[in-house]
């Protein structure tokens, strides 16, 4: 049993049902199609918006609870999301498997980070996407959600260092307001990023 699958055992949606604005703004610029994964995805809101976009999506997440309520959100927008239950420590990066992949607020310690952030890359297809919003290392004293730990807070380095080799379409660090259900509210100190894999 992890901390996650018992914060998602509630009824209600405790990040929202509605998808993050950021991911909702870049989505509609970058105009990808094809099959997404959702990584760390929770309760399934930003999968079945994707979804509703009319992409083919696979959400990932390590609490039993989370895919549940993905597939009943799923259910209840009338589209289909795939769930399957992966804990990132082990996850099976397919090369080139995927033509975008999404990170909202996806936290892990920094070793994870590395590894997963080195199976993003492999796994994107040449001129594929991956798009994400974290918080930053500045976010603590913010209050308005995310870990309380620094060592689960990214920093701008990881992002334009491990894709160095990636046409950036947009890298961002500041002050965004978010109000996502009960645990993401107020003024917020987040990285942006959106990368393209070079076609080879």
């Amino acid at each position: 049993m992890n901390h996650w699958h018992t914060r998602f055992q509630t009824e209600n949606y405790v990040y929202g049902k509605e998808a993050n604005a950021f991911l909702t703004e870049f989505q509609k610029e970058i105009k990808v199609t094809g099959d997404v994964l959702a990584i760390a995805e929770g309760e399934g809101r930003n999968a079945v918006y994707l979804a509703e976009q009319g992409m083919n999506v696979t959400a990932w997440d390590y609490a039993e609870s989370g895919l549940a309520k993905i597939n009943k959100l799923a259910e209840e927008r009338g589209v289909v999301v795939s769930t399957e239950l992966v804990d990132l420590k082990e996850a099976n990066w397919s090369k080139a498997k995927w033509d975008e992949i999404v990170c909202i607020f996806g936290h892990f310690p920094v070793e994870l980070r590395k590894r997963t952030l080195q199976g993003i890359k492999e796994a994107v297809k040449p001129g594929g996407y991956y798009l994400t919003e974290v918080y930053s290392h500045y976010q603590i004293p913010y209050k308005s959600g995310g870990p309380k730990d620094l060592n689960f807070l990214y920093t701008p380095e990881e992002f334009l260092q491990n894709f160095a080799d990636w046409q950036i379409i947009h890298f961002f660090m500041g002050e965004v307001v978010r109000h996502e259900g009960e645990l993401h509210n107020g003024l917020s100190h987040v990285i942006q990023f959106v990368g393209k894999k070079p076609v080879e």
